[in-house]
């Protein structure tokens, strides 16, 4: 369960969450990463390790270090970020570290991606999953809909940026919302993708409980199962819990009465799923 439901700063205050999540049937939760120091993320790890439940992180970075910037010193920040970011998820026992870091999120050009864009996030990228490889986490950079990114849209798209890279450590996310607006055969684009898809964010059409909206979900998890695919399923789902985060990522009302509806509802809907596909 993706923790961006509630927060973007895990503390011991959401313990009695974090012990409802295990209680539902969660085998683990996903971290959002952002500027807390080591001290704050290697507590958010004992603190796991004491109820029990493993660990994926997310992340993304902005503007001041952005990866297609065409300015050198802002990449070196992008490199730097996103090494530190690492470093933060070991200190959680972070598997995975999924986001949109390939590019500044929400940064638009005002035209389509160029080539000397998609190099340079190779180029800062490349860089980063050698390092993901020192801790032995993998790296799944997501493509975003069009109208939160214009650098990477597709897994098509995001195919191509793992082959440049060519890291055993540069993975891609499926992530079903932005899938549903983008892609054009959700069954096809997991087969084509199958060998790369090493996260999967579970996310209705409208970021509520997975199962109530549009999403094609049948076909997603007769895919998934069907390409063999055996690591995690996450939810990400959204609220106005924190609503300067809401609003940043344009997120305007709650869509289901109470959090614990998303959660609980949303983890028998995939194992229910799971077991018919």
């Amino acid at each position: 369960m993706n923790m961006l439901l509630w927060t973007t700063s895990v503390t011991e205050d959401y313990q009695p969450i974090l012990e409802d999540l295990k209680r539902t049937g969660f085998d683990g939760i996903e971290i959002p990463i952002g500027d807390s120091d080591a001290k704050f993320y290697s507590n958010i790890g004992k603190m796991l390790e004491r109820l029990d439940l493993e660990c994926t992180a997310v992340t993304s970075v902005f503007d001041d270090a952005n990866p297609v910037s065409p300015d050198p010193a802002v990449r070196k920040k992008a490199v730097e970020q996103l090494k530190w970011r690492i470093d933060m998820g070991a200190e959680m026992g972070a598997q995975v570290i999924a986001g949109p870091f390939h590019s500044a999120f929400a940064s638009f050009s005002g035209h389509p991606p160029t080539a000397g864009e998609r190099d340079r996030s190779v180029e800062v990228l490349s860089q980063v999953a050698e390092y993901a490889a020192q801790h032995n986490i993998i790296l799944t950079p997501e493509a975003l809909n069009r109208f939160e990114c214009y650098l990477y849209n597709t897994l098509g798209d995001i195919a191509n940026l793992i082959k440049a890279v060519d890291s055993p450590h540069l993975q891609m996310i499926f992530d079903t919302h932005h899938a549903h607006i983008e892609e054009k055969n959700m069954e096809e684009v997991i087969r084509t993708h199958a060998s790369h898809i090493a996260h999967v964010h579970i996310s209705e059409s409208d970021r509520g409980t997975p199962g109530s909206g549009q999403v094609n979900w049948d076909v997603v998890f007769k895919t998934l199962k069907a390409i063999n695919y055996d690591k995690w399923l996450t939810i990400e789902a959204f609220s106005r819990n924190n609503p300067e985060f809401a609003s940043g990522i344009n997120v305007w009302r709650n869509f289901q009465p109470t959090l614990e509806e998303i959660y609980r509802d949303g983890y028998d809907f995939i194992k229910n799923k799971w077991d018919e596909a």
